[in-house]
């Protein structure tokens, strides 16, 4: 993706299903859950790299000693540095005889993460101040184990602020800015409320002390108490929560926005937010590793029992699309071949866009993410070139003009070319991300390969997304404008960004969409302010209708053009200055047809049409015009409405 896009986070888990005992006798360490988790996370670091923390709990400890167990990090190299410093602390506790690493027993009793249940999240950082203690886990502590919490998620609540409320008028005081914060809370509430009633009705039967901790252990509902938990949810999620008693459960949100695979072997339970990551740290096959159910909850007891039980009635489903365009590993089989199909999916209207001059036009993609859906294009260059020839051979054939110099004409001298154009300077793109003064730098992050494009080809450079095109107009067209094109397409296999998202990815800020900005600028040329008017007065209205009422008004915006308009205004907008070049720049989007078309089975399209999946995407959507009329900047779901 040329304009950086950060995903909130990815999660791991893993559950031992035997003594610690078991893995050191077959695998010859005691770490042999930690070692797991440590590369399910390594395998999903695409999906968060400012901040990482892990936690662990330990079953059946004696009482005195500790049994749940974090760390976080900001620091670069977050998730090497956190567990380079646990092995470290391993071996120098055994070398200093505070611990024999070779017995289970004494690593269980003295290594804070030798347990059987081990979480891990990854994270970007995308609003305001982040430190430390925006990372997951968050932990809630109790001298009681069934009532210390550790929760951790890949999610967003868009009615964070209205969740807040429901804890003041409880009397609480929660801590502000983090929905985070508030569904650890809103558990911790229920737990503690289902804690209570459990000890009061033993205590009452006459249970004696020593022998609670046991019996409220295993009464604890799990499934009930999230349940009601989550009933005023609004948004995508997977979460996974440890109990200090060793109880554990993972939740996907009704609408499955958020993704999370699950793997069950007789030595462990896992889950991932990605099912390629647990298919190679367990060596299992695809088949093997299943997705959640939307609006299902997975329940592990101490005593190990599973459960799958719902905690929502079924909602449509809608998977976050752009976990297929982008954000994945594309070594799933089934997003590789969606990519591809993707890319596929281009061929008419890039053929159109170089008419059909495959002879002086090289073909190219913008790194490294966008490679996949390349060689699907490349795919489908070549199958529509074969049967042009093919129709072309049998012509000349039945007139009679059939000669080598036609075939060389048909085959060897019009065939599509692809070539690797563009490069990516990984190093100075992390510098940059984290540099005020990125716009003087910008320009950098891309070089080029000399002397595979001819002056006067055409260019094609196909990318999987444009956002805001800032990285376009200011660094990838200048560079790709010194091989001398006369013309650069670029191709997104998404469909132009229109509208933000609010479900865990960094796309929350309306005005700074490309697409956004050119149809404002289609209608201010045309003189039609009233229009932008109009649609910030009935966002206004909008916004004092129950949230279950609301509807999209910011569609409204687009409803005048079409999308090659749009389009149109795009490549017009990102056209490099200040430039000694006098080619054509044309940008040419997915359509949401052929979107659906690629995609296996159900996808989300909503920062694409509109059409969000729950009622605070209309919400949040009415506000972001608000903002961005108003001249105000920030996620529009982390301000008050």
């Amino acid at each position: 993706m040329s304009d950086f896009l950060k995903h909130e986070c990815g999660i791991a888990a893993v559950r031992l299903r035997k003594p610690l005992a078991y893995y050191y006798d077959r695998y010859g360490t005691c770490l042999w859950g930690l070692n797991k988790l440590f590369l399910l996370m390594e395998k999903q670091h695409n999906r968060g790299q400012d901040g990482t923390g892990i936690g662990c709990v330990k079953l059946n400890m004696p009482i005195g000693l500790p049994y749940v167990h974090r760390r976080r990090g900001i620091e670069k190299d977050a998730l090497a540095e956190i567990f380079r410093k646990e092995i470290k602390s391993f071996f120098k506790m055994s070398r200093k005889g505070m611990m024999d690493h070779k017995n289970p027993e004494s690593v269980k009793r003295n290594f804070d993460f030798g347990g059987e249940i081990l979480v891990g999240h990854l994270r970007y950082g995308t609003s305001g101040e982040f430190d430390e203690g925006s990372c997951h886990p968050y932990l809630r502590r109790s001298n009681w184990p069934t009532r210390t919490l550790m929760v951790m998620g890949n999610f967003n609540m868009t009615n964070a602020s209205e969740l807040n409320d429901v804890l003041i008028q409880r009397g609480q005081h929660p801590v502000f800015g983090t929905d985070t914060q508030t569904v650890l809370e809103e558990i911790g509430y229920h737990l503690d409320e289902a804690h209570t009633d459990l000890y009061r009705h033993l205590r009452d039967e006459g249970v004696p002390g020593e022998e609670m901790p046991d019996k409220i252990s295993a009464a604890l509902d799990v499934p009930r108490l999230v349940a009601e938990s989550a009933a005023a949810w609004d948004g995508g999620y997977a979460i996974c929560g440890v109990i200090g008693n060793g109880d554990m459960f993972v939740m996907r949100d009704p609408r499955g926005i958020r993704p999370c695979y699950m793997l069950v072997t007789d030595e462990v339970v896992a889950f991932a937010s990605e099912r390629v990551p647990l298919m190679t740290v367990f060596e299992a096959e695809a088949e093997q590793v299943k997705a959640v159910d939307p609006g299902s909850m997975i329940s592990i007891k101490s005593d190990g029992t599973i459960s799958d039980s719902a905690f929502a009635p079924p909602q449509r489903f809608t998977p976050c699309s752009f976990e297929k365009i982008y954000f994945s590993r594309g070594n799933d089989p089934q997003i590789y071949r969606e990519r591809k199909a993707m890319g596929a999916a281009l061929v008419p209207q890039v053929v159109d866009s170089i008419d059909g001059q495959f002879e002086k036009t090289v073909f190219s993609f913008i790194p490294n993410t966008a490679e996949t859906a390349y060689h699907g294009l490349m795919d489908g260059l070549r199958m529509f070139r074969r049967q042009q020839v093919r129709s072309a051979i049998l012509q000349a054939s039945a007139d009679g003009t059939l000669t080598p110099d036609l075939v060389d004409d048909l085959i060897l001298r019009n065939w599509p070319k692809g070539e690797k154009v563009a490069h990516k300077d990984i190093k100075l793109r992390t510098f940059i991300s984290q540099e005020k003064g990125r716009d003087q730098l910008v320009s950098h992050v891309y070089d080029i390969t000399y002397g595979v494009v001819k002056p006067g080809d055409f260019l094609v450079a196909l990318d999987d997304s444009i956002v805001r095109g800032t990285t376009l107009k200011q660094s990838i067209l200048k560079i790709l404008a010194r091989t001398r094109p006369s013309k650069i397409v670029v191709c997104s296999t998404a469909p132009q960004i229109r509208y933000p998202d609010c479900y865990g990815i960094d796309m929350s800020e309306l005005g700074k969409f490309i697409a956004f900005q050119a149809a404002v600028a289609l209608h201010r040329r045309a003189g039609r302010q009233a229009l932008l008017d109009q649609v910030y007065d009935d966002c206004r209205a909008e916004l004092a209708k129950p949230s279950a009422e609301r509807r999209n008004c910011v569609q409204q915006v687009y409803q005048a053009f079409s999308d090659e308009e749009i389009s149109a205004e795009i490549s017009r907008m990102v056209y490099p200055e200040n430039i000694e070049w006098d080619g054509v720049v044309e940008v040419i989007f997915q359509t949401i047809e052929n979107l659906h078309a690629s995609i296996k089975g159900d996808c989300g399209d909503w920062y694409f049409t509109g059409n969000y999946p729950t009622p605070g995407g209309y919400s949040m959507v009415n506000l972001a015009y608000l903002r961005w009329y108003e001249g105000v900047g920030g996620r529009s779901y982390d301000l008050p409405l």
